[in-house]
């Protein structure tokens, strides 16, 4: 029996631990006098040292039977068995039948520094853990019985509504005309205003026989294919509204990406500075393998959705069929609803346009001074009764 600071070691030279050695061998130990200089040699015998831990059960290092190899690796723990493995390269595989306590005794005694770091964090986790989630309960019970069921729904509804404010275009509840209330150069800055000229000039002259084949190609949103048969005349007013639909249309083809990896992810039509608002004002960075990326989240197509009302307010005077955008940027009906309401809007039922989901019931979107009051959900939307 040998013996260490930590842990006992028992050999034995007899049973199933003895060692497999040439029988054919003798082996001796010599003992030097230091004073005589002369050498006395003995008969040895060689030991498996074995650790013994508490319980009495001595820890088994025997190699099983192949049947049972995959089994047995798969329950040793992957922390241990490699620091066991480099000690015993003959062990081929080991059947140990050790608790969690156990286990850690074994990287107490003889782990790495690593696998020494890992046992103390896992410990710390694990008493953090306990501490966290009955913290976290005794909490939410104190919320629960101090506000009730009823008042949290309705703060979660209110949250929800506050949410979507946080990402609508600055407005103005003292404006005095419609216009006012979300104005134009808050969606739109004079230089990027001034950058459109170019690629909306394909709008400006465009002739109903492209109108019906982009139509038929779906090459452009229905707002922006509808309000293109109806362009004024005069050439300013005519030319503002172009750039407007080509600038709308945009940010609802933006909407549908999702991780943006190009550097101008809408083309080399789109003007540079329209690309870097695009990435700067509607994307959020995400951290990704390694690398920062942008991603369009359902908290930034939320505020694409808000510009896309803002805009198409001043593009068709301040009146537009909410079910037509709601069906061009897939959005759920409820979702544009808080919207438009988180907005402002007057929200009231209209026939759909000619040829655009007739059999959809059209809600239209009005923006009149004074503004409504904003009124926090009472709780949740009734659910419609089947019969």
């Amino acid at each position: 029996v040998s013996e260490t600071e930590r842990l006992s070691y028992v050999g034995n030279n007899f049973g199933s631990g003895v060692m497999k050695c040439n029988s054919l061998c003798r082996y001796f130990v010599g003992v030097l006098d230091k004073d005589s200089g002369q050498m006395e040699v003995y008969n040895a015998e060689l030991f498996n040292m074995q650790p013994l831990l508490s319980g009495r059960k001595i820890l088994c290092l025997t190699p099983a039977p192949k049947s049972q190899c995959s089994s047995t690796l798969h329950a040793f723990s992957s922390e241990f068995y490699p620091y066991m493995q480099s000690v015993l390269s003959s062990a081929v595989s080991c059947s140990l039948h050790l608790s969690p306590t156990q286990m850690d005794l074994c990287i107490e005694a003889f782990g790495t520094s690593k696998q020494k770091r890992a046992l103390s964090s896992r410990r710390m986790n694990a008493v953090g853990s306990d501490i966290l989630n009955t913290a976290v309960t005794k909490a939410a019970a104190n919320i629960i019985d101090a506000k009730g069921i009823t008042a949290l729904i309705q703060d979660v509804a209110q949250d929800d509504m506050q949410n979507i404010s946080i990402f609508l275009p600055p407005c103005n509840e003292d404006a005095d005309k419609p216009e006012n209330v979300y104005k134009f150069e808050d969606i739109l800055s004079p230089a990027e205003y001034e950058a459109l000229q170019v690629p909306a000039a394909v709008f400006i002259n465009i002739t109903p026989e492209e109108i019906i084949r982009k139509t038929e190609e779906k090459s452009h949103c229905s707002f922006v294919l509808e309000e293109l048969k109806f362009l004024p005349l005069d050439e300013k007013s005519r030319d503002h509204k172009a750039r407007c639909l080509w600038f709308l249309d945009i940010l609802i083809k933006f909407s549908f990406m999702k991780v943006i990896k190009k550097k101008h992810p809408m083309g080399p039509e789109c003007p540079h500075i329209i690309s870097r608002k695009l990435m700067k004002n509607f994307t959020s960075l995400t951290y990704n393998n390694g690398s920062v990326q942008n991603l369009i989240s359902a908290s930034m197509k939320a505020k694409i959705t808000a510009y896309v009302i803002a805009l198409a307010l001043h593009i068709n005077n301040f009146q537009i069929d909410l079910t037509v955008l709601q069906n061009d940027m897939k959005l759920q009906e409820s979702r544009m609803m808080d919207i438009a309401k988180a907005m402002r809007l007057k929200v009231s039922k209209a026939k759909g346009l000619p040829g655009l989901e007739a059999d959809q019931n059209h809600k239209l979107g009005t923006l009149s001074l004074p503004l409504p009051v904003q009124k926090a959900s009472g709780g949740q939307r009734k659910r419609k009764k089947m019969n």
